[in-house]
C-alpha cells in the first residue's frame, strides 16, 4: 500500500471515529420555543403567510379576503421604480432564503388586549401605512391606494368618517408611508417614492411641503439644496422640533452613482428641523461601524430624554441618538424593528414588521408582552404590523401596510 492510501484511510478512519462520538452537525436543530424567563414571556416560531400587497377587500367584521393577482385589474400603488443598490456597504448583501420562507419569532400574548374592527375605509384596494390620533382622538388613516383616489382620511371618536383629503391637495402620494400628528393637531405625511414630507392642518390644509415630489436627492442646507431620499417617518421633539428619516430598507443608498448632481450622498439619514422645516442638523448611518445604521424605518422620540430611537430594520435592531445626534447606544432585538412608539406612560414599544406583533419593552430592549396573533389575515394578525398610535388609555390603533383593515386592540378593562 503506498502511504499515500494509508495516510489518507487514516484520516478517514479518524472522521468516522470522531462522528460515532459526537453528535453530527445536521441533527443539531435551534430551539423552536423558549420558556418566559426574566420578565420576558415565552416565544415559540410561527411561519409565514402569503402577501397580498394590498389587494384585498375587508368586510364590516373585519374579515378579510385576498384578491388574486390576475383580478386585481391594473391595480398599482406606485407611479415609479426604486433602483437598485449600489456604492453602499450593505449592497452586496443579496440572496438568501426568501422572506415568505422564514419563520418567525413570536411572543406569547400575556397582555389581555382584544381585537376590534369598528372603522371602515372606502370601497377599493391599499393597505394602510399609518394611523394617527389627535386630541380629539380622531383617527387619521393614511392608505396606499391607486393614484386618482383619496389616501388620507379622518374617524371621529364614534368611528364616523368625517374628511377625505382630496388628491388635488397632497397629489399623489407614491408610496404611502409614515404619519404623525404634532402637538397642534397638524398632521404630517411622508410619500417614500414620492420624496416629499407634507404638513396639514386639522381641517385637512396643506400648510408645508418639504422636498420635491417625484425627485430623490440630498438635503445640502450649504447649497440651497433641500430634497429628500426616500422619507419614511416623521417624529415630534418635546420642543417641537421635527426629525425625518430617510432610508428605507436595505435599499439605501440605491441611485447615487446617477448623473443627478443633486444626489450622490446617500438616503439613510435622519434630517432634523424645526417645526416650519427650517434646517438644525442631520446624520447618517449606511457606513460600516458602532452607531451606523442601514434603514431608518422605525422613529421616536424619548419623551423623558428626548433621545431618538431609530429602528434598523433589516438589522433587526434600535440604534439611539441624542436629540443633538450623537450615538448613544444600540439595541439588539429578535425581530424587525418596523417601528417604534412610546405610550402615555413614556415606556417604548415596537412594531415587528412581519412578524406581526407589537411589542411592549424596557429601555434595554427586553420584551415585556405581546399583542398580535403573527403573520396572517386572521384575526389579530397583520401582514405587516407598522406604524400605530395609542390612546391615552392604553387602546391601541394600527393598520396594515398589505391590508386595508384598521385593528383596534382593546386594553384589558375598556370598551
Amino acid at each position: 500500500m503506498k502511504k499515500s492510501e494509508f495516510t489518507c484511510m487514516a484520516a478517514v478512519a479518524l472522521v468516522l471515529s470522531l462522528a460515532a462520538t459526537q453528535p453530527a452537525l445536521s441533527q443539531t436543530r435551534p430551539p423552536t420555543e423558549g420558556p418566559a424567563v426574566d420578565g420576558s414571556p415565552a416565544w415559540f416560531l410561527q411561519g409565514s403567510f402569503p402577501d397580498p400587497g394590498g389587494r384585498t377587500i375587508v368586510d364590516a367584521d373585519g374579515h378579510v379576503t385576498a384578491v388574486p393577482r390576475d383580478e386585481a385589474g391594473d391595480y398599482s400603488t406606485s407611479l415609479g421604480t426604486t433602483p437598485g443598490c449600489s456604492g453602499s456597504p450593505i449592497c452586496g448583501r443579496r440572496g438568501g432564503r426568501a422572506r415568505q420562507s422564514l419563520q418567525r419569532v413570536q411572543w406569547k400574548q400575556t397582555l389581555g388586549y382584544t381585537f376590534t374592527y369598528p372603522y371602515a375605509l372606502p370601497p377599493g384596494f391599499g393597505g394602510v401605512s399609518a394611523v394617527a390620533l389627535d386630541s380629539k382622538d380622531h383617527l387619521w388613516v393614511f392608505q396606499r391606494a391607486p393614484a386618482g383616489k383619496p389616501q388620507l382620511f379622518k374617524f371621529d371618536r364614534d368611528y364616523n368618517l368625517v374628511l377625505e383629503v382630496a388628491p388635488d391637495v397632497i397629489g399623489y402620494q407614491d408610496k404611502a408611508h409614515g404619519m404623525a400628528v404634532d402637538p397642534e393637531d397638524n398632521v404630517w405625511i411622508t410619500a417614500t417614492n414620492g420624496a416629499t414630507v407634507m404638513k396639514l392642518s386639522p381641517e385637512g390644509r396643506l400648510l408645508l411641503t418639504l422636498g420635491e415630489a417625484g425627485r430623490r436627492g440630498d438635503w445640502d442646507e450649504a447649497r440651497g439644496q433641500r430634497l429628500l431620499w426616500q422619507p419614511v417617518m416623521v417624529a415630534f421633539g418635546p420642543n417641537g422640533d421635527v426629525y425625518i428619516a430617510q432610508g428605507h430598507g436595505n435599499e439605501s443608498p440605491n441611485d447615487t452613482d446617477s448623473n443627478d448632481p443633486a444626489n450622490h450622498i446617500g438616503a439613510s439619514r435622519i434630517l432634523h428641523v424645526d417645526g416650519d422645516g427650517n434646517y438644525i442638523n442631520q446624520w447618517f448611518g449606511n457606513e460600516v461601524g458602532q452607531g451606523k445604521f442601514n434603514s431608518a424605518h422605525g422613529l421616536a422620540v424619548d419623551p423623558v430624554n428626548g433621545d431618538v430611537w431609530i429602528g434598523d430594520r433589516e438589522d433587526y435592531r434600535i440604534v439611539i441618538y441624542s436629540a443633538e445626534g450623537r450615538f448613544l447606544r444600540t439595541l439588539q432585538m429578535r425581530n424587525l424593528v418596523c417601528a417604534l412608539y412610546f405610550d402615555a406612560d413614556g415606556r417604548p414599544w415596537m412594531a415587528s414588521g412581519q412578524d406581526g406583533q407589537f411589542l411592549l419593552l424596557d429601555r434595554t430592549g427586553k420584551v415585556l408582552g405581546a399583542i398580535g396573533n403573527g403573520m396572517g389575515i386572521g384575526t389579530g394578525q397583520f401582514i405587516e404590523a407598522s406604524y400605530w398610535v395609542m390612546d391615552r388609555h392604553h387602546n391601541l390603533y394600527a393598520g396594515d401596510t398589505s391590508v386595508g383593515r384598521i385593528t383596534r386592540m382593546v386594553a384589558p378593562g375598556q370598551k
